[in-house]
């Protein structure tokens, strides 16, 4: 049987600086410089959660060259675009499988194609849908499966913050329930209903060394 679990968090920014002040603020702690990834125009700074988990902010890299293709986490889209002028959002969460073709086959529900990326000396495997969006709101993650057991996390330097739950806003918590189920992910994320479709999104509680923080 494959395993999946909470791999990281992602927190998209219209720049880096803007994502890296917003943490800074939220959290007290400072992100460390993650790279490129150029076959999708962008680039990330990484904070450790806790021993094999993280946070991503993630942010279209001005030096990058465009991409022939959307770009992932609906990066692209004016809307998106619009929400990360006002402020950095937790858009979406990343599950690690050991085996992401037979996690793609179980899931209950489109989740995109397996497609191969890099950054820097890292490899990994990872599900994209074709137009880069995000799936039902973020919630629904895209799967990761890194190469020889490569994790950012463990290279990460400690920063006192602990990720203590995940929650999930959905209007469908049927189906948002049955495909963590389909997946093997039920126990990671906490699935509440949203009154109406705006209201879908994530939320996080993370324990730093100033206390609980909670933020969207």
């Amino acid at each position: 049987m494959h395993s999946a679990s909470l791999d990281h968090l992602v927190i998209a920014a219209d720049s880096l600086a803007q994502g890296a002040e917003y943490i800074r603020k939220k959290l007290g702690v400072e992100l460390q410089v993650g790279g490129q990834h150029t076959s999708q125009g962008t680039h990330n700074m990484l904070l450790k959660l806790d021993q094999d988990r993280y946070l991503e902010v993630i942010a279209i890299d001005p030096t990058g060259s465009n991409p022939n293709h959307p770009r992932w986490f609906d990066l692209d889209s004016p809307e998106m675009r619009r929400k990360l002028q006002q402020r950095p959002r937790l858009i979406t969460w990343v599950a690690r499988t050991d085996d992401i073709h037979a996690s793609v086959r179980k899931c209950n529900i489109d989740i995109g194609q397996v497609r191969p990326m890099s950054r820097g000396q890292l490899n990994w495997q990872i599900t994209i849908p074709q137009d880069g969006a995000l799936t039902c709101a973020g919630l629904v993650p895209p799967l990761i499966e890194w190469d020889s057991g490569q994790l950012p996390a463990n290279s990460l330097p400690e920063s006192g913050c602990r990720l203590v739950t995940l929650e999930g806003y959905h209007y469908n918590t049927g189906l948002l329930k049955g495909t963590m189920r389909s997946l093997g992910l039920e126990h990671e994320i906490v699935i509440k209903e949203a009154s109406t479709e705006a209201g879908e999104g994530l939320k996080v509680r993370i324990a730093t060394p100033n206390g609980l923080v909670v933020f969207d």
